[in-house]
C-alpha cells in the first residue's frame, strides 16, 4: 500500500510562488511515476504535470507550461511541485497521485494512489 502526503499549499497573491511536497511510502523494489492533479470548486480534477521513475522526464498541461515545475528526489521518496508566476485561476485543491510503473499519464483513471490534497490560493 502507497500512501502519499501532500503539503505546502497556502493563501499566496497573484504573481508569487510556492512549492508542493507530495511525501510518498514507496517500496524500494518497484518504480513509481507521480503526477499532480487539482480540482477548483465546481470544477472536474484536471491533470497538471507528471514525472517518471527516474525523473528524467516530465509533462505539462498546456496551462501550467512554462511556470510549473515538477521534480522529485527518490532518495527521500520526495516528488516537489515548484509554482512560479501564480494567478488567480490556479486556485484549486492539488492532489499527488502515484502509478506503479516508468511512466505516468495525464489520465486520472491510471493511477491508484491518490493523496488528500493541499488547497492552493491564489488572491488578485
Amino acid at each position: 500500500q502507497v500512501q502519499l502526503v501532500e503539503s505546502g499549499g497556502g493563501l499566496v497573491q497573484a504573481g508569487g510562488s510556492l512549492r508542493l511536497s507530495c511525501a510518498a511510502s514507496f517500496s524500494t523494489s518497484s518504480n513509481y511515476a507521480v503526477a499532480w492533479f487539482r480540482q477548483a470548486p465546481g470544477k472536474e480534477r484536471e491533470f497538471v504535470a507528471t514525472i517518471n521513475w527516474s525523473g528524467g522526464t516530465t509533462y505539462y498541461a498546456y496551462s501550467v507550461k512554462g511556470r510549473f515545475t515538477i521534480s522529485r528526489d527518490n532518495a527521500e521518496n520526495t516528488v516537489y511541485l515548484q509554482m512560479n508566476s501564480l494567478r488567480p485561476d490556479d486556485t484549486a485543491v492539488y492532489y499527488c497521485a502515484a502509478d506503479k510503473g516508468e511512466y505516468g499519464s495525464s489520465w486520472a483513471g491510471a493511477y491508484d494512489y491518490w493523496g488528500q490534497g493541499t488547497q492552493v490560493t491564489v488572491s488578485s
